[in-house]
């Protein structure tokens, strides 16, 4: 009953703060000409509805997607891990997404020629770059998981992954243009306004899949909360639920690095959020309230970075540690007290 209570609760939250994203921003729109552009309807002015379906809506589904995303993400990496403070950068996909959006913009020039005659630019080129830095990474966890069977050991070296592929980006940097290094500084700094109305509908479709699977495996994952002895004698092919987990969790980082560009924090303090507000580990309930609280999550840090109005947008990555490090910090001091963890 309580579990019904929490999920109607954040799904009415969730309705309010998706209004709340249409609604404000730099340019007023009283809220009832909101309403009748979603309906459909004539509105005063036709910039109003260009405004409200072209840009605040798409941002609105973006920051919605890559919440729910990046929380499932976390909470697959912190089950199959059994660690608190795994999270979606742990293994270095979102890093080599942002190393793919390096080479593209530091590197290449802002462009991606793919044969004589195709050459993606803006950002085309830079989604394909950071999906294929994303698919590299994630194929070398990947390649690496067939060697190390400690889960803590390809946690050790998903975290050197992460280290070199920082690395290379530093030496990008250095010798890049002041320019280049200046758009690749605003995109590292994460925003949900670059998700256009075409492009939306492959973010979603990738984002869906993910989510879907990962409810697939919320049997085995509740079978890896007893141990891996336990979970392989109730008949869980550990080795295929691993990579099925970094799979899911490398397709919805990817996704959300590649479309939004880098977001921290949510995906490492959001499931932890949701253990607190059920006090359980078990998944039959804990993902879809995860799913939950990391839209409402990023809903509402979305909704501050545009309450400065005419002054700009904030970056989201100014937000989400205010939010997601004291919940952290918490976790990490009360560890003994908190039910889920005994």
């Amino acid at each position: 009953m309580r579990e019904k209570r929490l999920i109607v609760l954040l799904i009415l939250l969730l309705g309010v703060l998706c209004a709340a994203n249409l609604w404000f921003g730099s340019v007023q729109i009283p809220a009832s000409a909101v309403w009748d552009i979603l309906c459909g309807r004539e509105c005063e002015k036709e910039v109003w509805r260009f405004i409200v379906l072209e840009s605040r809506l798409p941002q609105m589904v973006a920051a919605l997607l890559s919440g729910a995303a990046l929380a499932v993400a976390g909470l697959l990496l912190q089950t199959a891990f059994n660690n608190p403070l795994a999270g979606p950068s742990i293994l270095g996909i979102d890093t080599g997404a942002s190393l793919g959006v390096a080479l593209v913009m530091l590197f290449c020039g802002g462009s991606l020629g793919l044969t004589g005659s195709t050459t993606l630019t803006g950002f085309t080129a830079i989604i394909a770059g950071a999906f294929a830095g994303s698919i590299v990474v994630l194929g070398t966890i990947l390649f690496f998981s067939t060697l190390v069977k400690n889960n803590i050991m390809l946690l050790i070296v998903g975290i050197m992954v992460g280290y070199i592929t920082s690395s290379v980006i530093s030496l990008l940097n250095y010798f890049a243009t002041a320019e280049g290094v200046h758009s690749y500084t605003i995109w590292g700094m994460g925003n949900f306004s670059g998700v256009t109305g075409e492009q939306l509908p492959y973010f979603a479709l990738s984002v869906s899949v993910g989510l879907a699977i990962a409810i697939l495996l919320i049997k085995p994952l509740n079978a890896l909360l007893l141990g891996d002895r336990y979970a392989a004698n109730l008949g869980v092919n550990i080795k295929l639920t691993r990579n099925l987990l970094l799979i899911v969790t490398g397709l919805l980082t990817a996704s959300t690095t590649a479309f939004c560009g880098p977001i921290s924090f949510i995906g490492l303090a959001v499931p932890h959020i949701a253990r607190l507000l059920l006090g359980t580990s078990n998944h039959n309930t804990l993902l879809p309230v995860t799913l939950l609280c990391g839209a409402v999550t990023t809903l509402l840090c979305n909704l501050i970075c545009i309450l400065p109005g005419e002054s700009g947008i904030l970056p989201i990555n100014a937000i989400t540690p205010v939010l997601g490090a004291p919940v952290i910090i918490y976790v990490i001091i009360n560890q003994r007290k908190i039910q889920y963890f005994n």
